[in-house]
């Protein structure tokens, strides 16, 4: 449709609201309290305009087809030039001292506001500052726009916030005559509330920090940052997330370590909140650099000559790394024979190629389709820990569209419960994930080929089921009467009267339901007027012992349903990884260069030859979005980079991201230098972030079975391959610099007589491991141990699976 906004012809779809119509056409309308992809909430009533020549609110007033709207009239601003005085009230006057003063709305809106006199005056309240941890809250910045609660419960899933009473004083009666009626709403609002942790005086969250992002003020902060730096002197440098797969946008911001320290130093990560959410490990976990202070010539000449002398065989290496990097050791591993070992991401390659080969395409649904989405599964991901990012936007998707779904997972988590009475666990056996992909088949799949049709045909059963229907049932009604001769008679009238009654019918039922524990009623109320489907695929299928059937099966849902298909890469650059490098299963007889992983040479954060973190480094990732997005060097590396030995070794590029235009075409890369590269969403959303891979040219040269591996039976625990919520692998724990430990959910904790901190140790039959534990309250049924402490061999313990069987003793005492 189109619609007038300030004489300007603007196009917009039916439902959207005005606000975001104008966004998308950069045309200006204030608005403190709205946030893109959340509720509405009316809470500063800055975005009133005209339209049609009413007074409405352009955060919660849908457009409609010619429309002629009106935004900056003098009247509207009056209006707003009220309001703005109304949060000034009492607002401590300490710009010079805050730490949002520079980029402060309440500042810039004043002004925009031309507010330059206060009209109205209320007895202040004592409000004492108050610290949750990661995060400080100074009541007295706080204008109570409630995006910090409407960010933490329409986004992030978690409602860790609440309004609580100021106990302060009510605005002056006389007020209510010389004061506009908004500025008056939102005054007495204003005086009535202040923010406040849900769970008591504690903030009980994962420390997301996205309170502090869309914080207007300066009331929620940083408590690293606060007091460190004025916003002004900052320099930001454009990033990606370096720590999981969603590579979002954020911004390292930077200065000089102080006035006798010229050296450039991280004060904090930002983000463009509006479009671009980040995790915990991405906004705090940015101190990762390698201050090396010498070269290491002599360890590199000595790298050197161990490759031109044919006594590296393998290079073992991480996802943690970027696309130019990852062809430069395809480069390598082509010239000198090198096997390339990686994991993780030969599990993720052997079962996207598996998945390409069946499905004729790669997966095909964006994170923009799980927001999108009004029906959800998710099967094989511990969401909110391995992919948190990716929760949030399945948490929006189930607020937002009034979606509903199903989680799939063989641990409980409360966590998820938060998200929405809709979205139901299904918490099954480790065994089960090809009965969820069956499943979906059996209830979504149209034209199927007659062999598995077949199969899921047979896999019904007759059951019966007790209904509830309405009758009418005839009743006699007695009925008293005068006659003409004034007796009274009783006439017998016959009625139909509705009543509800039980029964039992047949039904259909399915095996792989039974199997899982869902409840097909509940799941059919669910499915209710859904249109939009996405499944969301994670890393318990790429590790499972039958990963292959399960890539086949994802294929088949992809290509015979109308779900959309997400499979999540399992590390930052998993894909690009998985797209660029001929991965092998096992090393080669001589020996191994390690990567950012230890080896017979280490070439690595600690190790023989120091390597440069990501967050010193130019170059790009490939997303969980299948966009290649640039990243570039907040910090000086004074080391050799990955680059450097390719050059002594023959190759002949003077900057590592010479090699952005040469990545492989044929694996849908372009030939599009690194300078050339945006990185920004506009006002609209729109992502102008590098480029979406083009798929229509792709190649897998082979698809190679993966590897089984068994799990083991023997054990009193089974223990799971998985991190906490805010690390995801050694680079994080570079700036979190946490011991590995062992959580356990509190059944477990009780189970083996456990408090926290006790010590255990677990064993298999090749290796025993001495840890201490950890309670997550916030699971069942669960036992998970981490990869981001080095110090622990966890590699032994699960030998590439993430469920394995393992004995756990309590120190001092045999169980």
């Amino acid at each position: 449709m189109k619609v007038i906004i300030n004489g300007i012809e603007c196009e917009a779809n039916e439902g959207e609201y005005i606000l975001n119509v104008a966004r998308k056409n950069d045309i200006f309308i204030p608005a403190i309290c709205y946030l893109n992809g959340c509720s509405p909430t009316l809470a500063c009533r800055m975005c009133m305009v005209e339209a049609d020549g009413k007074k409405v609110y352009s955060c919660n007033t849908k457009v409609k087809e010619g429309m002629i709207i009106e935004s900056d009239l003098p009247n509207l601003w009056d209006e707003r030039n009220a309001i703005m005085q109304a949060y000034c009230i009492n607002h401590p006057l300490q710009c010079g001292v805050c730490d949002k003063s520079g980029e402060c709305e309440l500042q810039n809106f004043t002004h925009k506001a031309r507010v330059n006199v206060q009209n109205y005056w209320i007895k202040d309240t004592h409000k004492e500052h108050k610290k949750w941890g990661e995060i400080n809250y100074d009541p007295a910045l706080c204008i109570v726009c409630e995006r910090c609660i409407t960010v933490c419960k329409d986004k992030i899933g978690e409602s860790a916030l609440k309004t609580t009473p100021r106990g302060a004083s009510a605005p002056d009666a006389s007020f209510k005559e010389s004061m506009s009626k908004d500025a008056l709403a939102i005054w007495t609002k204003f005086q009535k509330s202040l923010i406040a942790p849900s769970n008591g005086d504690v903030l009980d969250c994962s420390f997301c920090g996205e309170c502090t992002s869309v914080c207007p003020t300066g009331a929620l902060v940083g408590s690293a940052f606060q007091y460190t730096s004025n916003i002004w002197e900052l320099k930001r440098i454009p990033a990606s997330n370096p720590h999981s797969s969603d590579c979002e946008l954020m911004y390292y911001d930077i200065k000089q370590t102080s006035i006798n320290n010229q050296k450039e130093k991280i004060y904090r990560v930002s983000n463009d909140f509006a479009f671009a959410t980040l995790n915990k490990a991405a906004r705090y976990g940015f101190n990762t650099q390698n201050e090396i202070q010498a070269k290491g010539e002599k360890a590199f000449e000595k790298l050197v000559n161990m490759i031109k002398n044919d006594e590296i065989k393998n290079i073992v290496f991480n996802s943690f790394i970027t696309n130019e990097e990852a062809l430069i050791l395809q480069n390598l591993s082509k010239k000198f024979n090198l096997h390339l070992i990686n994991h993780e991401a030969k599990k993720f390659q052997d079962f996207l190629a598996c998945f390409y080969q069946n499905a004729n395409a790669m997966y095909n649904a964006n994170s923009n389709d799980i927001t999108q989405s009004d029906f959800l599964i998710i099967a094989g991901s511990f969401l909110r820990y391995d992919a948190p990012t990716l929760g949030y936007k399945v948490n929006n998707a189930l607020v937002m569209n009034k979606g509903a779904g199903l989680y799939f997972h063989p641990i409980k988590d409360k966590g998820i419960d938060k998200y929405s009475k809709n979205f139901l666990q299904v918490n099954h056996d480790v065994k089960d994930n090809e009965g969820i992909l069956m499943f979906i088949l059996q209830k979504f799949a149209k034209e199927l080929p007659a062999e598995l049709q077949n199969e899921l045909e047979k896999a019904y059963y007759q059951d019966t089921k007790e209904i509830e229907e309405t009758v009418n049932e005839e009743v006699i009604e007695k009925i008293e009467k005068q006659n003409e001769d004034g007796q009274t008679i009783i006439e017998e009238v016959k009625k139909l009267v509705p009543k509800k009654v039980k029964k039992s019918i047949e039904v259909q039922r399915s095996s792989y339901a039974k199997l899982l524990g869902i409840d097909e009623d509940i799941f059919e109320n669910l499915l209710a007027k859904k249109q939009k489907f996405t499944l969301v695929i994670g890393s318990d299928f790429y590790y499972d012992e039958q990963s292959v059937k399960l890539a086949k099966l994802c294929a088949m849902v992809q290509k015979y349903t109308d779900f959309k298909v997400f499979l999540n890469p399992t590390c930052t650059n998993t894909l690009g990884v998985s797209l660029i490098c001929d991965l092998k299963q096992d090393l080669q007889a001589g020996k191994t260069l390690g990567y950012n992983e230890k080896g017979d040479f280490s070439f690595s954060y600690e190790g023989d030859l120091a390597s440069s973190s990501l967050n010193q480094q130019e170059g790009s990732f490939v997303n969980y979005d299948k966009r290649l997005v640039p990243t570039n060097a907040a910090l000086e590396f004074k080391g050799y980079f990955l680059n450097d030995l390719a050059n002594a070794l023959g190759f002949d590029e003077e900057f590592t991201i010479n090699y952005t235009q040469l990545l492989p075409q044929n694996k849908g890369f372009r030939a599009i230098k690194f300078d050339d590269l945006e990185n920004y969403y506009d006002n609209g959303g729109i992502n102008h972030r590098g480029y979406e891979l083009d798929f229509s040219h792709f190649e897998f040269e082979k698809v190679l079975a993966a590897q089984e591996a068994q799990m083991q039976n023997e054990g009193n625990l089974t223990l799971y391959h998985a991190n906490s919520i805010h690390q995801f692998s050694k680079l994080s724990n570079r700036a979190f610099n946490e011991v590995g430990v062992l959580f356990l959910s509190p059944d477990l904790m009780q189970k083996f007589e456990l408090s926290q901190n006790d010590s255990v140790v677990l064993k298999n039959e090749k290796i025993q491991v001495a840890i201490s534990v950890k309670c997550d309250e916030l699971l069942e049924n669960a036992a998970y141990l981490g990869d981001y402490d080095s110090k622990i061999d966890y590699k032994s313990l699960f030998k590439h699976t993430r469920y394995v069987k393992v004995w756990l003793e309590k120190a001092g005492a045999k169980i």
